[in-house]
């Protein structure tokens, strides 16, 4: 309403019903849609063993992450929002994840926030998020700008900190949000993450909130047996169990089936994330 947004900018070429949708779904806990998958272990177990081999660390959590950053980089309308009712396409791609020191009660989590082109190759990416996870683990001194943001709220009184929430709401609606506040912001991604295998869990369907601009939040759990049909046997399979919850409104049914499939094939072959991508597709105008 009131100037461009610094993580993203509006979308005028879409069809009349797509454009008609946000306002009729006003928020994104209206339209989410769930979606539930699992991945087969046996080429990423490979994979994994093979990247060792080289002395480099990989585990599902970057097969996935890579996965998902190549995804959104060839089917851009994944990285849309929608903002006050309009549609909007991220200029890059954004990654979310909270982590923990340790495993135990009462660790105390942070949140990280990856920027990616799209065009990275999986060991890149890897090698970001490592670096980022070690930072905020094992090297972290003191509190990153996201928790320094949020304990300087915890200082103010309730009432205060509803209003002063609303308000950064309201100038997110208009466009006058702080460029610093989204860029520490979380809730300002592409896609939020979390890892349950690591907690030895199954995954979850996590809701997308209605604060911020994120549109999907991806959940990984721990690997079960599968029957599964090969050559005419029924056989057990290892497989990653993965949930989706995604924001309906930025795009149609067959838009996320086909980049669903799309996101499975890169799966079941995470070589292929070695090879850098020449371009990211560029949205609509």
């Amino acid at each position: 309403m009131f100037g461009r947004r610094p993580d993203g900018r509006a979308i005028r070429g879409i069809e009349p019903v797509q454009k008609i949708m946000p306002y009729i779904m006003k928020e994104r806990s209206d339209s989410m849609t769930m979606y539930e998958e699992t991945f087969p272990c046996e080429a990423m177990d490979a994979y994994i063993k093979e990247k060792a081999a080289e002395g480099i660390k990989m585990n599902y959590m970057h097969i996935l992450i890579a996965a998902t950053v190549r995804l959104i980089a060839m089917r851009p309308q994944l990285n849309r929002f929608i903002m006050n009712g309009k549609i909007y396409a991220r200029p890059k791609i954004w990654m979310s994840i909270a982590v923990h020191p340790t495993l135990e009660d009462g660790s105390i989590d942070t949140t990280i926030k990856l920027c990616f082109e799209g065009t990275e190759t999986i060991t890149e990416i890897a090698q970001k998020l490592n670096e980022a996870i070690r930072k905020e683990t094992v090297a972290r001194q003191g509190e990153n700008g996201t928790d320094k943001l949020a304990r300087l709220l915890t200082f103010v009184p309730s009432w205060l900190i509803r209003f002063l929430v609303n308000l950064l709401m309201w100038m997110d609606k208009h466009n006058i949000m702080p460029k610093a506040v989204v860029e520490l912001s979380p809730f300002h991604t592409s896609f939020f993450i979390t890892n349950l295998k690591s907690l030895g869990i199954s995954h979850v369907f996590h809701h997308i909130y209605n604060f911020g601009t994120t549109s999907l939040f991806l959940a990984m759990g721990k690997e079960k047996m599968i029957p599964v049909s090969k050559d005419g046997e029924v056989v057990q399979e290892k497989h990653m169990s993965f949930g989706l919850v995604s924001d309906e409104r930025i795009c149609d049914g067959l838009y996320y089936a086909l980049s669903l499939r799309q996101l499975r094939k890169i799966m079941k072959n995470p070589a292929i994330l070695e090879e850098p991508l020449e371009k990211r597709v560029e949205d609509v105008k």
